[in-house]
């Protein structure tokens, strides 16, 4: 079963589809389109408890800045990928504040450990393990993430 995500729109709302025949014919050439300009990119894909989902390219992920992805069971998920390529992806909603917001942190590294600091109050989460690393009693769920396709499989 492939299961697709629903992109949140920068404004933190979720995209939605349109519909009609206006949208088939968009659909088809956006599609056209965007196999053509990222024929090499790579499927982001993330283990939720309903399996592996395809979430997005790795065209759609840009070093330093997080993307929100919906997953099936209507948790948020916040992926960010590193300068080297690498791909990380934790829960978006920030424990202190219930704010669905860290896809939108600043993204960085203290002690050889990539992190994202929340926008809100600036806590920093551990992108591999989701470990808060300003409070050891607190964390945000981490999702195993792999790309495949494109120019690499990791």
């Amino acid at each position: 079963m492939t299961t697709a995500f629903t992109p949140v729109d920068s404004l933190g709302s979720l995209a939605r589809p349109a519909t009609g025949a206006s949208a088939t014919a968009s659909a088809t050439a956006g599609a056209l389109a965007t196999a053509t300009a990222s024929a090499a990119a790579a499927t982001v894909e993330i283990r939720c408890p309903q399996g592996w989902v395809a979430v997005c390219t790795t065209d759609d992920l840009t070093p330093g800045r997080g993307v929100a992805a919906l997953l099936p069971d209507g948790t948020q998920a916040a992926l960010f990928a590193d300068r080297a390529g690498q791909t990380y992806a934790i829960a978006n909603r920030d424990p202190f504040t219930g704010a669905q917001v860290l896809s939108r942190g600043l993204t960085g590294s203290a002690d050889g450990r990539a992190f994202v600091a929340s926008p809100l109050l600036k806590q920093r989460f551990d992108l591999a393990s989701g470990d808060c690393l300003d409070d050891p009693e607190v964390a945000v769920a981490a999702y195993p993430v792999r790309t495949r396709g494109g120019e690499r499989d990791s």
